[in-house]
Formats: structure tokens, C-alpha cells, sequence
């Protein structure tokens, strides 16, 4: 089988070699415009899928309000804000995202909830969050970013680095399948293609290793089968503590 798979995987690899000049040659940068209109209406229908699986997990950050009651959210990759809605009113949100072209699409979402404060949107990757300044934030928020970051260690340690000691970090992210399903054959094949596809997007990541070998102290995590597309079904959700 693993012989099958590499093969297929091999077959991938050449078909995208076209992709991979145009992505060499800078042009593939266009996508980032493109990526956005997609992603807006992809992700409406991923938040109707998951809805009550981000309510649940959500539910949870109020836990990491401070004394007074105020709660400092950073979410990493906002994308088109579809988060929003199930943070508690009156929490403080700061946006990231590496790529630009996302905030007009994240207005929208902005302007339709009235329950939070949005302090800032700030460009640049979840790499490198020197923007925000240590121990500053009660909750990180990252969903469906982990696939497609260059370093997820580094990001693990950005996250842990900008929040307040008892913070926390809450995560939903597709991850490999395994080893012996049909899942895992046919994302690894996939995948040359899906990279392009998804500006990044790696599906065959154990994203719960890099988090188990993290410097959280507690974390809270669970495999679930999200209701989504067979290739990104596996799914990890849960929170870290600092």
C-alpha cells in the first residue's frame, strides 16, 4: 500500500510541477486575492458544520477572563472573522493574519458584531506576533491555521510568549488521518495539489504532537470526525494552558 501511495503521491508531485514554476516566478502571489472571495464562502458553510463544535469549545473562554472580568482575545489567522460570533460579549479582539486581502472580508464581521471591542487587525504570520507584546493577552485563538503555518513550534512558543500566565491557548484544526484508512492514502496523494489549493494547506500534519511537546502546562485535547469533506474530517480541538 505504501508503495501505491508514493507512486500516486509521485504522479501529484509531477502534475503540479506547472504550479510549482508559477509559484517560483512570484506570480502565484495573485491567489492571495483570490483566496479570501473563497475562503468567505467555504468557511459560511464550515461554521454551519461545526457550529455546535465551536460553541462548545468557545464556551470556555470566559474561564480565562481576568478579575475584573475583561477577556483579551488574539486570534491568529482571522481569515473572515467567523469566530466572532462565539466569543462573549464584551471581550477585546485583536486580529492576525499574513494575508491582507482578508480585511475586507473581516470588516463585514467586524461591523456585524456589535458585542465585541476590536482593537487592531495586524498583517504579518503567526510566526512572528512582535506586534503584541508579552504576557498581554488572556486567550489565543487559532482555527484552521495550524495546517498551513511554516513553523508550528514557533508559533506554539509565539502563543505561549503574548499570554498572561493562566492564558490560554484554544485550538480547531484538521489533522492526518490514520495510518491504515483510505483518509490518510488519499491526502497523502492529494496533497501536492491540495497545497496550491489551500495557499499552503498541509493535510497529513499530527498537529496534536508539536501541542503535546509544547511548553503548555495543561492541555485538554480531543480527536473528533467533523462533518466536513472526507480529506480534512480528522479533526483536533481543545485549549492549552500557559
Amino acid at each position: 500500500m505504501a508503495l501505491i501511495m508514493n507512486a500516486c503521491t509521485l504522479f501529484f508531485k509531477i502534475l503540479v510541477l506547472p504550479l510549482d514554476l508559477i509559484h517560483f516566478l512570484g506570480i502565484y502571489s495573485l491567489y492571495k486575492r483570490v483566496f479570501p472571495v473563497m475562503m468567505n464562502i467555504l468557511s459560511k458553510s464550515y461554521n454551519k458544520k461545526l457550529h455546535e463544535k465551536k460553541k462548545e469549545l468557545f464556551s470556555s473562554l470566559s474561564e480565562f477572563a481576568r478579575p475584573d472580568g475583561s477577556l483579551t482575545i488574539l486570534e491568529i489567522g482571522c481569515g473572515t472573522g467567523t469566530n466572532f460570533k462565539f466569543y462573549p460579549s464584551g471581550s477585546k479582539v485583536i486580529c492576525t493574519d499574513p494575508n491582507p486581502h482578508f480585511q475586507r472580508y473581516l470588516q463585514e464581521a467586524v461591523d456585524a458584531s456589535d458585542q465585541l471591542e476590536f482593537e487592531k487587525f495586524v498583517v504579518s504570520s503567526a510566526e512572528d506576533l512582535t506586534a503584541i507584546s508579552n504576557s498581554s493577552v488572556d486567550a489565543v485563538v487559532s482555527t484552521l491555521v495550524l495546517c498551513s503555518v511554516n513553523d508550528t513550534k514557533q508559533v506554539l512558543d509565539e502563543a505561549h510568549r503574548i499570554l498572561r500566565p493562566g492564558g490560554a491557548l484554544f485550538f480547531l484544526e484538521h489533522v492526518v488521518s490514520d495510518p491504515a484508512s483510505w483518509t490518510y492514502f488519499f491526502q497523502h496523494v492529494l496533497q501536492p495539489l491540495w497545497f496550491y489549493f489551500g495557499d499552503g494547506c498541509v493535510m497529513t500534519r499530527p498537529t496534536w504532537k508539536p501541542l503535546e511537546a509544547s511548553k503548555f502546562s495543561d492541555l485538554k485535547l480531543r480527536h473528533i470526525d467533523a462533518p466536513v469533506m472526507y480529506l480534512i474530517r480528522p479533526h483536533i480541538l481543545g485549549y492549552a494552558v500557559k
